[in-house]
């Protein structure tokens, strides 16, 4: 369908890549393009702030951002670009993920963040496939045959 990534992954630690691989293999697996980076919305702001302006400009439909604890990425992301964001909150081990989930769906208004389950990496990839679908038919047909794979397991 397209060679260019459609939508863009962030993250802000190398260590939700484990977790992570959920979506990128659902993508993988649908044919999503993607590009993934990494970047802490408190540790590299100016990073965050560059890829997430740019991410329209560069032929991102829709971005995915997850991150754990205060879990600000997505917020911060969203303040930066008119694109759809997709939270993912972290499993963490101080409150398992609540801390994460709270961060993210605690937006102010006007910068809103969908947020998925903690740790629903898979589902971000599918509800950020949906979201290409909604405009393009070939996504929507992708959407259609999983729905149906599902139906018929």
């Amino acid at each position: 369908m397209a060679d260019a990534p459609l939508v863009g992954i962030i993250m802000g630690s190398k260590s939700d890549l484990p977790a992570m691989e959920a979506c990128t293999k659902q993508l993988d697996e649908f044919g999503v393009p993607y590009e993934l980076v990494i970047a802490s919305a408190h540790r590299n702001p100016a990073k965050v702030h560059e890829w997430a302006s740019t991410a329209a400009d560069r032929g991102i439909k829709v971005i995915i951002a997850a991150a754990g604890k205060a879990a600000h990425l997505g917020g911060v992301v969203a303040a930066y670009t008119p694109l759809p964001i997709v939270g993912v909150p972290m499993k963490t081990s101080d409150l398992g993920g609540m801390d994460s989930l709270l961060s993210m769906v605690q937006m102010p208004s006007g910068v809103p963040v969908a947020c998925v389950a903690i740790g629903g990496a898979k589902n971000a990839a599918i509800y950020a496939t949906q979201i290409l679908g909604a405009t393009t038919p070939e996504w929507r047909q992708v959407i259609v045959d999983f729905k149906r794979s599902m139906a018929e397991a």
